[in-house]
């Protein structure tokens, strides 16, 4: 319980002898005191107020806090503080960011600056300084929209002239943009009639002697029989063999241009199995050399006999036109039973049939899509081919787009140390351009590690929507929002069968 302050006034008392003056004085200081007291007893009066509860009001008036505390007029004064530009992007990765210019593939808006983001690799090689090839390396997890960019991308890309290749389709989905743009579409597998010979010769480029030419096309071939060999024996070959494979490549060559006809694998497969063949090009008659060469016979006859006979093992039915837009080839028959070695080797002789016919330096600017490459980061066989195209990007005029799922897809290609893991790294250092849609919370250490990012970057791509990447251009960052067109989000709608709608089916009573 509270107590009341109590105030209270003796009489006056006004000693003699004092003069009128200080008598009036004393009188009116009593009187003051007396009418204090009187209001100090008084209960407190509460005073109801409408409106808003007084406690809520501004503290100052909506000009703001007046006299010298106001702040205004110029007399804050802060010291000055000055910072480099690269200091700068370092603490606002995103927002300091001015942007790749206008020129290029529309890809969407710049989430962070709001503005339009162009991008074209052919366009930044020599203008932005760090970007040294135009690989891309593109990564997301499924359902993000990794694919819808790729195809975009590819779809946009012939806009400014450039051809779209490519070399392995493993769901087929290519195969109907490919269609829209009036390229070509290549579809292997068991039953279908399309073939391709990998041996196939390409037109000899302007500019190379004939001798020349001849020396580069045996070194392809060699190369592309010995991927085949090392991913069907699994290991790699042994001296004995590369020097078989020369004399059976050797042997087929010149008879095929006695007869006017093409070299295919059944006839290198029919020299590396007659060891009287070998015996008799080396002037050796002990055998050693057939001996060597019986694992190789059998390798390449899975290509002849086996799950993937016919396909490779006969003359090209279709003829690489290098006017058409679009060249894609389906391999969406194979590699559904789990085992992707039969994937891995159609894939080979698709991209050296490819290769063949894009080795063209002069054919202009072009992209080549390796869609799902997480499935070929086991085969080191394959991932040499790739690393030999992405070295010679430049010099071809090819910009290369590896798809993965996850980063850890790169970590999948080996030990550590080993030859695979280290040209899988090397395929991703060999790309200047990084497109990371989000990642698995328990990814996000492995692909910071990989790519070199931010505590600011990692969050980013932890929280990206769909359709939304990180652009990391050259050590540039941007937060990007692709943007479909209406007619492209049908075409590349890859949950078309998600969405569908179930078949309806008549039930009829017997005998009606």
């Amino acid at each position: 319980m509270s107590v009341r302050p109590r105030a209270s006034a003796s009489p006056l008392f006004t000693p003699h002898r004092t003069d009128r003056r200080t008598n009036r004085r004393a009188k009116a200081e009593f009187t003051a005191a007396q009418a204090k007291a009187r209001h100090a007893t008084r209960p407190e009066t509460r005073h109801t107020v409408t409106g808003p509860d007084p406690e809520l009001q501004p503290t100052y008036p909506a000009a703001g806090r007046p006299g010298p505390a106001s702040a205004r007029g110029g007399r804050l004064k802060l010291p000055a503080h000055r910072m480099t530009t690269a200091v700068a992007s370092g603490a606002y990765p995103f927002l300091a960011e001015g942007g790749l210019g206008a020129q290029g593939i529309y890809v969407g808006q710049d989430v962070h600056a709001e503005a339009s983001f162009c991008y074209d690799p052919f366009a930044l090689y020599g203008r932005l300084e760090g970007f040294t090839n135009p690989n891309i390396l593109l990564a997301g997890i499924i359902g993000m929209g990794k694919s819808a960019l790729a195809k975009s991308l590819a779809l946009r890309a012939t806009a400014f002239g450039y051809k779209v290749y490519v070399p392995c389709d493993p769901k087929g989905e290519w195969t109907v943009v490919a269609r829209e743009l009036g390229g070509q579409t290549i579809a292997l597998g068991p039953g279908l009639p399309g073939r391709l010979n990998p041996l196939d010769a390409p037109e000899k480029p302007y500019g190379i002697s004939d001798e020349d030419w001849t020396t580069e096309v045996r070194k392809r071939r060699l190369l592309l029989l010995g991927s085949l060999a090392k991913t069907v024996l699994r290991r790699e070959l042994h001296p004995m063999e590369h020097t078989a494979l020369d004399i059976a490549l050797d042997q087929v060559v010149a008879y095929t241009q006695q007869t006017g006809t093409t070299p295919l694998l059944g006839d290198v497969a029919f020299v590396l199995g007659s060891p009287q063949h070998l015996d008799a090009a080396t002037g050796e008659s002990s055998g050693r050399l057939g001996r060597a060469a019986e694992d190789l016979a059998h390798a390449l006859r899975r290509m002849i006999h086996g799950d993937l006979g016919g396909m490779f093992d006969a003359p090209s039915t279709v003829r690489f036109d290098p006017s058409a837009p679009m060249l894609s080839i389906d391999l969406s028959r194979l590699g559904g039973t789990g085992d992707d070695t039969g994937l891995v080797l159609a894939m080979t002789c698709a991209s050296a049939w490819m290769e063949a016919a894009i080795s063209d330096p002069t054919a202009g600017r072009r992209w080549v899509i390796y869609d799902e490459a997480w499935r070929v980061m086991r085969h080191v066989a394959l991932l040499e081919r790739m690393q030999s195209q992405w070295k010679l990007s430049r010099g071809l005029g090819i910009a290369n787009v590896m798809v993965i799922h996850r980063l850890s897809d790169l970590l999948t290609a080996g030990e550590a140390g080993s030859r695979g893991r280290a040209l899988a790294e090397g395929l991703l250092t060999d790309c200047s351009t990084r497109i990371i849609y989000r990642q698995e919370a328990d990814q996000l250490a492995s692909a910071a590690t990989l790519l070199g990012l931010t505590g600011v970057e990692t969050q980013a791509v932890a929280a990206l929507t769909k359709g939304r990447g990180l652009w990391k251009v050259a050590g540039r960052s941007f937060i990007t929002q692709h943007l479909l067109h209406p007619a492209e989000r049908t075409l590349f709608d890859t949950d078309a069968r998600m969405h569908a709608k179930d078949r309806e089916f008549e039930y009829f009573e017997e005998g009606s």
